[in-house]
């Protein structure tokens, strides 16, 4: 079998074993491109520093080992505690591949402890208590650690609480669903199962009916932007593959589907080829009558006003309203925040609209009152970054910024562009690949970023989980 016949097996969806698709993938040019255009960038290579302190890592999600990782192999002498509960780690981003149907479960949670080596102090436990005056933390169990350096890379939580009449323990039923749903203290993605069902439940009902269906997004910092879309277009097409359609609503409560123009404009041209979603913009979820299978919105927009001469233009007038919306299956994305323990910490940002997440330089990702203290991934109270993709880049900068630190170096000599990545899958089999930083759009390979592509849904389904799993999370790209 060679590309081309791939490629038709899987735009006929005809079944492909994960060995032959690496195998061919290894073999393409464009996967090639691929490997090195992705390549995160990193420091000099540079003999092992003999600086010293004791490092406290918080966290054991991606941002944390692949700094873990980093610094033991720049330190000739690493002192390194992680503070982490979970010895299971879950691959986020395939979540939503077995959601769709394409991963099972034990294809994206793996052992953690393969990545924190015996010389690292592990703390098995979460954080209470930050004391960043002190250089102290307590954690849940009352386990009291003080360090010299700390690198914060705690997440994100869900507050499925905050929305009036849902909770965790609804999903999966009375046709709720949401894939984020997950327990990554016990390793554990509930939500993609859940959601996997959701879709056969759906695609069930669109046999003898034409139900309407609704995903929503909140107006909170969202891990990864473009996931509820994905399971928008995903459910849709799951549909259309045996020629069966709904009516589904995105009910967001931004104003529009994507934040850089040039991929708002093609993500416009793919929801036109489904023909049948409509978007709700500012349109925030607040309330669910599960039983009825009622959602309630509040809904914020604006209308013309008077005609001002001087200005030589109308007056915009602020409405807002609640809106009810019947719905056969529902996708919920909760509201986002900060863990607990920073957000009512000092750490946190103390005002604005980043209050509660990580006050770290949006460029050297050190934080802006404490200079011994960085900070990596989701956690992070800067404009864009929360994606694994992020991670990684931040990776490199992290530890040569604290190196330097520790070596007293008077500049960090790092700087984040604000690089973040979303592969958007629009359909089975194609992906826009968006990739961009502070500055806009930032292709790591010479296409047209925009243009949904088969390759990207390859390099996604299969190659990108094993390249995280065995060279990311080791720090070693």
């Amino acid at each position: 079998m060679n590309l081309e016949e791939l490629k038709t097996r899987v735009n006929t969806h005809e079944g492909l074993s994960r060995r032959d698709a690496l195998k061919l993938m290894a073999l393409s040019p464009v996967a090639a491109s691929v490997l090195a255009g992705t390549a995160a960038p990193t420091p000099l290579e540079a003999a092992a520093s003999n600086a010293t302190g004791k490092i406290v890592i918080v966290g054991g999600g991606s941002g944390a080992l692949m700094v873990l990782a980093r610094l033991r192999r720049a330190l000739a002498n690493p002192d390194i505690t992680i503070i982490a509960p979970n010895e299971k780690h879950v691959y986020q981003p395939g979540q939503i591949f077995v959601a769709a149907g394409e991963y099972e479960p034990e294809d994206i949670i793996f052992d953690n402890t393969g990545y924190i080596g015996e010389d690292v102090t592990w703390i098995k436990d979460e954080v209470e208590t930050f004391d960043p005056d002190n250089n102290k933390l307590t954690t849940k169990n009352g386990t009291a650690v003080s360090y010299d350096y700390l690198v914060v890379a705690t997440g994100v939580q869900y507050h499925y609480e905050q929305i009036e009449g849902l909770s965790a323990d609804m999903l999966g039923k009375n046709g709720i669903a949401s894939v984020y749903q997950s327990d990554l203290a016990a390793g554990t993605a509930e939500g993609a199962t859940i959601t996997r069902d959701w879709f056969k439940a759906v695609h069930e009902a669109a046999k003898t009916s034409k139900p309407r269906v609704i995903i929503t997004q909140p107006s909170t910092p969202l891990k990864c932007g473009g996931g509820p879309q994905k399971i928008l277009y995903l459910s849709d097409d799951f549909l259309k593959r045996d020629k069966l359609s709904a009516d589904f609503i995105f009910a967001t409560a931004s104003e529009k589907l994507f934040s850089i123009p040039e991929i708002e404009a093609s993500i416009q041209k793919v929801q036109k080829g489904y023909g049948n979603i409509t978007n709700k913009f500012g349109h925030e979820l607040i309330r669910i009558d599960a039983e009825k299978k009622i959602a309630t919105f509040h809904h914020t927009y604006q209308v013309q006003g008077e005609f001002d001469k001087d200005l030589n233009e109308y007056d915009m007038i602020d409405k807002e309203e609640e809106v009810e919306m019947a719905y056969d299956f529902i996708h919920v994305t909760p509201p986002t925040a900060a863990v607990d323990a920073v957000a009512n910490s000092m750490l946190g940002w103390q005002k604005g609209t980043a209050k509660g997440w990580l006050e770290v330089d949006r460029e050297t990702l050190q934080h802006r009152r404490y200079k011994n203290v960085f900070g990596i991934g989701d956690v992070c109270g800067i404009p864009i970054g929360k994606t694994g993709g992020s991670a990684r880049h931040q990776g490199p900068i992290v530890v040569g910024n604290l190196i330097a630190l520790m070596e007293k170096k008077e500049e960090l000599p790092l700087k984040f562009d604000g690089y973040t990545v979303c592969p958007l899958k629009v359909s089975y089999g194609k992906i826009i690949m968006a990739e961009f930083n502070y500055d806009g759009l930032a292709p790591s390979f010479p296409l047209d970023p925009a243009q949904p592509r088969w390759a990207w849904w390859m390099f996604d389904l299969y190659m990108l989980q094993p390249m995280y799993r065995y060279l990311m999370l080791n720090g070693l790209m």
